[in-house]
């Protein structure tokens, strides 16, 4: 059994492991991610105890948001949904608590990712072979490989350290790496990214609510907007009718859902 690690040697276990986590992977899964939720797919997350957590901290920075305000992308971290949880472990068994729900909310193209620390969890991996069959891209974040896990993905984060907290904390990080990718490719960055401005919070600065007004309001019939302010209206339709991704055209930003 390998020491518990406390104080400056936990520290120096995670210092040490996380050179070795493959941003250059991190990044290709948030472009393939960003355009799977955009065009209207799904992200699965399954884990148990803290990769449960992680899990459920993944899903709500993407339906929520991981810094800048953009469109909820739908998420769904599978072990959160306690009556469907409880009812699947007592019909079916408790392996196959995340495999039923893949098979329910999964949709060929959408995307799962297993966490576990140690890469054999039967549950998940119950669940990454519904995902398979689903037609669902299979992703994972393990302990150090080779493990079960790792080798049924298509890809795979395995963070190779002995200790689990340090597993757990390499993951985190990229988990984080992860919803930045996202963002940086939904442009969640750039100011057009925000939340559409009939959703945006009101404000509070009256001399900045009376400027919207001024913008928002249409200029008498018996005399012509002057130059600037049409330029100004102009500009904040343009921010106002644009989607949230710049380059999609007018119209339901999401297909719905089969």
């Amino acid at each position: 059994m390998n020491p518990l690690l406390s104080g400056r040697d936990h520290v120096a276990a995670l210092l040490d492991a996380l050179p070795g986590l493959d941003t250059d992977l991190l990044d290709a899964w948030g472009e393939h991610l960003a355009q799977v939720l955009v065009g209207g797919g799904r992200l699965l997350v399954a884990g148990n105890g803290g990769s449960a957590a992680q899990a459920q901290h993944l899903t709500a920075e993407l339906v929520g948001r991981y810094r800048d305000d953009r469109p909820a992308l739908s998420a769904i971290a599978l072990h959160a949904e306690t009556s469907a949880v409880t009812a699947i472990s007592n019909d079916y068994g408790y392996d196959h608590v995340f495999a039923r729900q893949v098979q329910a909310h999964g949709r060929p193209g959408d995307v799962f990712l297993g966490m576990s620390t140690s890469g054999r969890s039967g549950n998940v991996l119950a669940a990454m072979e519904a995902a398979r069959e689903g037609g669902l891209t299979v992703w994972v974040m393990t302990g150090g490989g080779p493990n079960p896990m790792a080798d049924a993905a298509d890809a795979a984060v395995a963070v190779d350290t002995p200790a689990t907290a340090t597993v757990q904390e390499v993951h985190q990080v990229a988990l984080h790496l992860l919803c930045a990718a996202v963002d940086l490719q939904v442009g969640a960055d750039r100011p057009s990214s925000g939340v559409p401005a009939d959703q945006a919070p009101a404000h509070s600065d009256p001399a900045s609510a009376s400027s919207q007004a001024s913008v928002s309001s249409p200029a008498p019939v018996s005399s012509p907007a002057s130059p600037s302010s049409q330029a100004s209206a102009s500009s904040q339709a343009s921010l106002s009718d644009s989607a949230a991704y710049p380059d999609e055209p007018a119209g339901p930003s999401q297909p719905v859902r089969a």
